[in-house]
């Protein structure tokens, strides 16, 4: 186990894409020898279970830990239990419990409204199962506040969360600045930090506009300079998370959560930038 932890999020293939491109990606993904990669999860269907636990066994028969995502609100406690079940199977180490973006037009089930009810359902059924949550440096969009996001994070914990990663940023200070708030609310579990390359101009608006995270002036500048020319975006772009993370490690945290976006030659790049400070 590395100190502090590097882990990967890959997500399933499209499905207008073979199952098997995943194998790509995790034959991409060799020799990062992360402390494990966590499988995104659909909206809900029940397809979307079948193919996060396909995708989590693969992950696990390359020697990595699997981390499973599933997402709340559209579920019944049965669609959980299989899940669960479909999960245990698959050999995952753990689940990451996310409540999950509204869908339009979809009606939630009304069940588990939050995912601190995800964590405690889960904690009964499998007390042994590790239930990791998602965090945000820049508060849920929507919060009121930081320090209210920042509270309801804690019932999350208590309700059985041990590990934390959390979403997108791209200033350090912001991540910081949460951390120690987080801390100071008796918020002690480890903290992933997470990091998304930047690749592509439109997606990093899109993101940091969905997530109401903010583009700060360094990556504003390298946006307009490059956000046309998709090679020197992608050049700039690993730079950036790269100096991101080096940043981080220098400040002590607890761990880096690289999202993959199954682009496995930038992650190879990003890792060899800043395999030399993780032990």
């Amino acid at each position: 186990m590395h100190s502090p932890m590097f882990s990967l999020e890959v997500f399933p293939p499209k499905r207008t894409s073979p199952v098997g491109t995943i194998y790509d990606t995790l034959d991409g993904l060799q020799g990062l020898d992360p402390d494990f990669i966590s499988v995104t999860y659909g909206t809900g269907k029940s397809s979307d279970r079948t193919l996060t636990a396909r995708i989590a066994h693969t992950v696990s028969e390359y020697g990595i830990p699997s981390v499973a995502h599933l997402t709340a609100q559209y579920l019944n406690k049965d669609d959980v239990d299989q899940a669960l079940d479909m999960f245990e199977q698959a050999k995952v180490s753990g689940v990451l419990a996310l409540r999950g973006d509204r869908i339009d037009g979809a009606e939630p089930a009304g069940v588990f409204e939050h995912a601190s009810d995800l964590a405690v359902y889960i904690r009964q059924q499998r007390p042994d199962m590790k239930i990791y949550g998602a965090c945000y440096p820049e508060k849920h969009p929507q919060s009121a506040t930081l320090e209210e996001d920042i509270d309801n994070l804690k019932k999350k914990v208590d309700a059985g969360v041990t590990h934390l990663i959390s979403q997108l940023f791209y200033d350090n200070e912001d991540f910081l600045r949460f951390l120690d708030k987080a801390r100071a609310v008796g918020i002690d579990v480890p903290i992933e930090a997470g990091i998304m390359p930047v690749m592509n101009a439109k997606s990093v608006l899109n993101m940091s506009n969905k997530c109401q995270s903010k583009v700060p002036e360094k990556l504003g500048i390298m946006l307009d300079k490059w956000g046309g020319d998709k090679a020197l975006l992608k050049e700039a772009g690993i730079a950036y998370a790269s100096e991101q993370i080096c940043e981080l490690v220098a400040r002590g945290v607890d761990g880096v959560h690289l999202y993959t976006m199954n682009h496995p030659c930038v992650s190879r790049r990003i890792w060899s930038n800043v395999k030399p400070f993780f032990v």
